[in-house]
């Protein structure tokens, strides 16, 4: 190897075409994938009209506070400073977010990065979007935003796949 970073590598999407996929690297990589995300969500029958005609939502307007949004939970950047639970409670009031919506913005956001990136941080948008869905979803509900409230939610969780280990587990039959 020459020390040069791969930028991309084609990867096969279908029997005519082929993905241009590449590490999640910074800010304009970012923009890329909200861009394409939100178009899809947009679109989606079951997630979009929440977008378009409960939030109303201005794309152009909202695209740069998403990029600092992901830019912030991807990279550390600090960049994002508003209250997003509080935007959503407001929404939920006119439509309620329930987990068949959840599920569906995280499976549109999953195959978004999927199919434009790959790596570290690729890993990372994935699940922090898993974490802030979870958490997002049970205050929308009146819990807590911790996954851990008891030993007995962190099991049910982490068997659920919402969180990424219990801590002290031991796989069966260890």
């Amino acid at each position: 190897m020459s020390g040069e970073v791969s930028r991309g590598s084609a990867v096969p999407a279908g029997p005519n075409e082929v993905r241009d996929v590449r590490e999640l690297r910074d800010r304009d990589d970012i923009a890329r994938l909200v861009r394409e995300f939100y178009g899809r969500a947009f679109a989606d029958p079951l997630i979009g009209p929440i977008f378009t005609e409960v939030a109303r939502m201005d794309l152009e307007h909202h695209l740069p506070i998403m990029c600092d949004f992901w830019e912030t939970v991807v990279f550390q950047a600090g960049t994002y400073r508003r209250n997003a639970l509080a935007l959503h409670e407001a929404v939920n009031r006119r439509a309620p977010l329930g987990a068949e919506e959840f599920s569906r913005w995280l499976d549109l956001w999953t195959a978004t990065v999927d199919d434009l990136f790959e790596g570290e941080a690729a890993e990372r948008a994935k699940v922090q979007a898993r974490r802030i869905a979870s958490s997002m979803r049970r205050r929308l509900e009146g819990g807590s935003g911790s996954a851990f409230d008891t030993i007995g939610t962190r099991e049910r969780l982490a068997a659920a796949g919402e969180i990424d280990e219990v801590r002290g587990s031991r796989p069966a039959g260890a």
